[in-house]
């Protein structure tokens, strides 16, 4: 049992999964709270403040993926570690999912033992790093500030959520040197973690999005290279 007590939101239409989730987590020491549907997920959650939201996608009055992209523009909740868990398996469901922030998508039937697992390791990945040891990067008209988890280009400031941030943070520690997609994955998703190649894709674009083209090479037929003078 963990013994400071994290929160997690959980979102689903469906009460049995409720019920089980809420068992489950209850019983490993996370409090909880649940909400049937995106839009009292949304109210829930700016009550609620939790540390995670475990969210499904397919729900009535207003689905997951909706939801999510209220969540992540609220600057009060962007900060929130975000899963989905869906029974769609079309990889169009699991793109649309990154591409509004969420930090992980799990298909169902969801195992309560390894779900938890799974969250045990997210909460892990994520314990705050003491501020004294964080220092500005700076490369060229890039700067990126560790602290706060933000990148200046061209004195345009911008916040990354965590896994661009992190993604960005993998390159500019590895530059010049290629890595496949299968390699990116591994590296800052970690093992276990159900994402496909396409979500490498999806994050370095946006992440071009915000510093531009002349940082991260694609390398065609392998992978992706931080370019470092």
């Amino acid at each position: 049992m963990i013994e400071s007590s994290l929160k997690i939101l959980l979102v689903d239409d469906d009460p049995d999964i409720l019920e089980l989730l809420e068992y489950n987590l209850n019983r490993e020491g996370f409090l909880t709270r649940t909400a049937e549907n995106g839009k009292i997920g949304i109210q829930v959650a700016e009550e609620f403040m939790p540390d995670m939201i475990l969210m499904d996608v397919m729900m009535p009055i207003m689905d997951g993926i909706e939801a999510g992209r209220i969540i992540k523009q609220n600057k009060l909740l962007k900060h929130i570690y975000l899963i989905f868990l869906t029974a769609r398996t079309e990889e169009f469901s699991e793109v649309a999912a990154f591409e509004i922030g969420a930090n992980d998508y799990i298909t169902k039937p969801v195992k309560p033992r390894a779900l938890i697992s799974r969250i045990k390791a997210a909460f892990q990945r994520n314990t705050p790093i003491e501020v004294m040891d964080l220092e500005n990067i700076v490369e060229d008209e890039l700067i990126i500030n560790r602290q706060n988890y933000t990148i200046s280009v061209k004195d345009v400031l911008y916040a990354l959520p965590k896994k661009e941030f992190d993604l960005l943070l993998f390159f500019v520690n590895n530059p010049n040197k290629v890595y496949t997609r299968e390699e990116i994955l591994l590296s800052v998703w970690g093992r276990g973690v159900h994402v496909t190649e396409r979500t490498v894709d999806v994050h370095i674009r946006k992440i071009r999005e915000k510093i531009g083209e002349d940082y991260i090479k694609t390398i065609k037929g392998v992978g992706y290279l931080f370019f470092k003078n």
